[in-house]
């Protein structure tokens, strides 16, 4: 991917979400996504995940994010999971439980394992990026209106 070292907010307005999608970024890594109604004062419209979030966003073919780094500064089993949500691909969809059994280290049958999953989905720092709105009764960390718009575009 190309050099996304420029550490800063980028924001730009999406007409499809009825809102912003603001990145922050540092050491060429996102280390968040977010969809405010108003960006940060400081937001910056122009950088490469921003480009790739809005192709898309235009839903005319799919867009994997396979090269954006997402900084993952949470918990090893947290991490885990999330780096499962990455591999569910486009247009699919899973449950909590297939979620767990995916995971390393995770049994699906044990109600803390799906606990943490859910946990892991809820605080995910970069929605989007990190597909939760692919794991169908799983919460997302973006709000309920961009979750379905989401799942809308990939006809989930």
């Amino acid at each position: 991917m190309e050099d996304v070292t420029d550490a800063g907010i980028y924001a730009r307005e999406s007409t499809y979400l009825d809102r912003y999608v603001q990145l922050g970024v540092a050491s060429g890594r996102v280390l968040s996504v977010s969809f405010p109604e108003t960006p940060d004062g400081e937001a910056e419209p122009e950088h490469p995940v921003l480009e790739q979030i809005f192709e898309y966003l235009d839903g005319i073919e799919p867009v994997t994010f396979e090269n954006v780094q997402v900084a993952l500064t949470m918990p090893t089993d947290q991490r885990a999971v999330l780096e499962q949500v990455r591999e569910i691909p486009y247009g699919n969809q899973v449950d909590v439980e297939r979620l767990a059994r995916m995971t390393p280290e995770l049994d699906p049958d044990n109600e803390d394992d799906l606990i943490l999953v859910r946990t892991t989905l809820d605080e995910n720092p970069a929605p989007l990026l990190l597909p939760d709105h692919r794991v169908r009764d799983g919460p997302s960390a973006a709000p309920p209106a961009i979750e379905q718009k989401l799942r809308s575009l990939e006809e989930l």
